[in-house]
């Protein structure tokens, strides 16, 4: 398991095939062999260059720049073998894959037709890429092309220039080759398109106040506009595969167009199928479940209004509006919020910023069942456990002399009371943690709320295990006597010193390598970092030392009287030992363990309904039989 094998294409493609051994069995890892070369694209269809008075031929140029870049890996030790393919190296125009805006156009001479024309729209390249099978090789190679025309050659974007920049971007986002793009070697490639088109499409020149350029998988719409504009917006209907088409629309606010102090321009891009060759490159196991709108606007507009239709429109998916974020290559919930959710389309306000948060999309979660049942459960569970849990409290501060005369009810009721105390702060955190979430998009407030929520849960944990151990010390050390001030200190320690620990170790670790939360909510980061385990870990196992701890009462409550006397007897001990049972599975955090079912079967609602039962209403459950039906 786990080892890599190589091999090479066959005779008429260039490049290599990887497969990776998992339970017996070659898989494939990624294919880089191509037959498009795109060295070669412009040599047939163009005739000469003139740089700086000098002819060059167009041929001897490409030769030039192929073998100065193939001199320069292998002095740096990078080319292991003669006859390799080195990919990055394609476009003829590029200089060793340096240069600046523009710096393509000055090699074309401007007597010459056929080299204008191509330089104009790149026409003379599109018959051959769009001749050449979408295969993950040559998508690998096309998405490089496209990157260095939109570095080297997006000055003057015409209406014709950006139509056959879109051509060649949708003969590898087709619908039919989508597949294709699991097993292209660079897994960033999709951000890579994205970047390039958003980068290239960005500088399109509006004719007339607006142009359009409509392909079957890619669109561009592009508007003048003035704070005077009554309101912009695009409109886009695509095909997204065989079956049907999808919409999207893009609006900017009246109030964000009267920050603008001069007459701009506001381009949209959508994509009905990137989507998916993005999420694939993802951790995180989400799906895309609508366009990839993306907008380039002046950096004074920093919000837009996006309408996206579902993809599945099942009732129980719950859409997550999302932007991407460049930097980071990853979707971000923070730049986005939901104002309004329905079986078939969502509304969400996003922020743009030109930098960062340029594309936006709605996410679905195949691991969260929506449910109006689950998330009624959840709000009334924890409104009725923060009541209770303040009712918990005050009762004890009322009677609290009088519970606590001897050590054992002192070292009890103590452990009650910051068990209370833990569970009342962590579920007034978990709302606050949504609410900055939905509405602040903060990140050091999300940060600090997840930190928080993570200390003070992991403090009920300790805290239920601390009782625990105090429940085993009154069965099995009857003689050995603890005094009050090594309890308190053993305690605070395990209750407060432990989860410190752990919570500051946790951010510090993996908030330097931004893993340290989720997307989509305040709270602890799994897919990338598994900074989860940090709660998971040390919660499971107190959950199955608590339980041992239920065994061992059940044990000695039960093995003096059962079997010994009458059925009445009996009946008596079964109901006693129903009470000890009753009484410790909330005091002991058992209903937690009941979590696990939630991982094994992720899409079933009753299980994620009974887990947020029966935790929700824990603050109820210490209250009624912590405090309520204690006799003293």
């Amino acid at each position: 398991n786990g080892a890599i094998c190589i091999q090479p294409c066959s005779p008429s493609f260039h490049g290599e095939t990887s497969f990776v051994c998992e339970d017996r069995k070659w898989q494939m890892l990624s294919d880089a062999c191509a037959n498009l070369d795109v060295q070669s694209l412009f040599q047939h269809r163009t005739s000469s260059l003139v740089v700086t008075g000098a002819s060059f031929s167009f041929s001897s140029l490409i030769v030039s720049n192929v073998f100065s870049s193939l001199q320069r890996i292998s002095e740096n030790g990078l080319l292991p073998c003669s006859g390799g393919h080195v990919a990055g190296e394609h476009l003829p125009f590029v200089g060793g894959g340096h240069g600046k805006p523009g710096d393509g156009e000055k090699h074309f001479d401007a007597d010459d037709h056929g080299n204008r024309s191509c330089q104009a729209d790149f026409s003379c390249i599109i018959p051959d890429i769009l001749s050449a099978p979408a295969i993950p090789g040559n998508i690998a190679d096309i998405v490089d092309l496209l990157k260095q025309i939109s570095l080297l050659l997006s000055e003057n974007v015409t209406r014709a220039k950006l139509q056959s920049y879109s051509r060649i971007a949708n003969h590898i986002l087709n619908s039919s080759i989508i597949s294709n793009w699991a097993f292209v070697r660079d897994r960033n490639a999709g951000s890579e398109l994205l970047d390039s088109v958003n980068l290239f499409a960005g500088k399109l020149l509006l004719r007339n106040g607006s142009e359009s350029v409509q392909e079957p998988f890619i669109a561009t719409k592009g508007y003048n506009i003035h704070r005077n504009t009554s309101g912009t917006s695009f409109d886009f209907s695509m095909e997204f595969n065989n079956t049907g088409n999808i919409t999207g629309h893009v609006a900017i606010p009246e109030e964000e167009l009267l920050k603008l102090p001069r007459a701009s321009k506001a381009i949209s891009i959508a994509f009905t199928t990137l989507g998916a060759v993005m999420e694939s490159a993802q951790l995180e196991p989400v799906l895309v479940n609508g366009m990839v709108l993306s907008v380039s606007l002046p950096e004074e507009l920093r919000h837009v209004l996006l309408t996206f239709e579902k993809v599945n429109k099942e009732e129980r998916v719950e859409a997550q509006c999302v932007a991407w974020h460049s930097a980071e290559r990853r979707w971000d919930s923070r730049a986005c919020r939901t104002r309004s959710d329905t079986a078939s389309s969502v509304v969400c306000v996003c922020a743009h910023q030109r930098r960062t948060y340029k594309s936006f999309s709605i996410l679905m979660s195949p691991a969260a069942p929506r449910s109006a049942a689950l998330d009624c459960v959840t709000r009334v569970g924890l409104g009725l456990s923060i009541l209770s849990l303040v009712l918990c409290l005050v009762i004890e501060a009322v009677v609290w002399h009088h519970v606590t005369k001897t050590e054992i009810t002192y070292m009890r009721h103590f452990c009650l009371v910051n068990i209370a105390a833990s569970l009342l702060v962590a579920d007034v955190l978990f709302i606050l943690a949504a609410i900055v979430h939905n509405t602040a998009l903060n990140y050091q407030l999300c940060v600090a709320a997840t930190f928080f929520l993570h200390f003070f849960y992991l403090a009920l944990f300790f805290w239920m295990f601390t009782l625990g151990l105090l429940i085993l010390y009154g069965l099995l050390l009857i003689f050995f006597k603890i005094t009050r001030s090594v309890f308190l200190a053993a305690a605070f320690f395990i209750g407060y010193g432990c989860p410190l620990v752990i919570s500051i170790l946790t951010v510090a670790i993996t908030e330097p390598k931004n893993g340290y939360l989720r997307s989509g909510a305040c709270w602890l980061n799994w897919y990338e970092t598994k900074a989860l385990l940090a709660f998971v870990v040390p919660a499971l196992s107190i959950i199955v030392v608590n339980l041992v701890v239920v065994v061992v009462v059940v044990v000695k409550t039960g093995r003096s009287s059962i079997g010994e006397g009458c059925k009445s007897q009996d009946l008596s001990s079964m109901i006693r030992i129903s009470k000890n049972v009753a009484l410790l599975t909330p005091l002991l955090g058992l209903t937690w363990g009941f979590g696990l079912a939630t991982i094994l079967d992720s899409q079933s609602l009753a299980f994620h309904i009974t887990f947020a039962l029966l935790n929700a209403f824990q603050g109820f459950f210490i209250l009624l039989f912590g405090t309520l039906l204690d006799r003293k």
